[in-house]
């Protein structure tokens, strides 16, 4: 059974950090490309992240570029995204997704979100 468990999210006030991470189970974790996403109240899902499966290529949204960190460790199936500096426009529900050609073209599999409040 496939699975992709998020976990980290919380409540941070402005200016602070959080780490994510997505354990993933049930399919060749190392053979798909990663991303994250996120869902803001009354908004439109949109892409955050993306990391390729060897780990090198990576792709950020301009609205996190400089402040959020893609990474992922194939050994232990897990994904993760350092958030720094965070801004109450972050505010959301974050998803990882998995695609075997790229979360940008088509998502395989999505977990099922984590939430993230950042206080003003």
């Amino acid at each position: 059974q496939v699975q992709l468990m998020e976990s980290g999210g919380g409540t941070v006030q402005t200016g602070g950090s959080l780490r994510l991470s997505c354990a993933a189970s049930g399919f060749s974790f190392e053979g798909y490309s990663i991303g994250w996403f996120r869902q803001a109240p009354g908004k439109e899902r949109e892409l955050a992240a993306t990391i390729s499966m060897n780990g090198v290529t990576t792709y950020y949204a301009d609205s996190v570029k400089g402040r959020f960190v893609i990474s992922r460790d194939n050994a232990k199936n897990t994904l993760y995204l350092q958030m720094n500096r965070l801004k109450p426009e972050d505010t959301a529900v974050y998803y990882c997704a998995a695609a075997i050609t790229s979360v940008t073209l088509g998502v395989d599999y999505w977990g099922k979100g984590t939430l993230v409040t950042v206080s003003s």
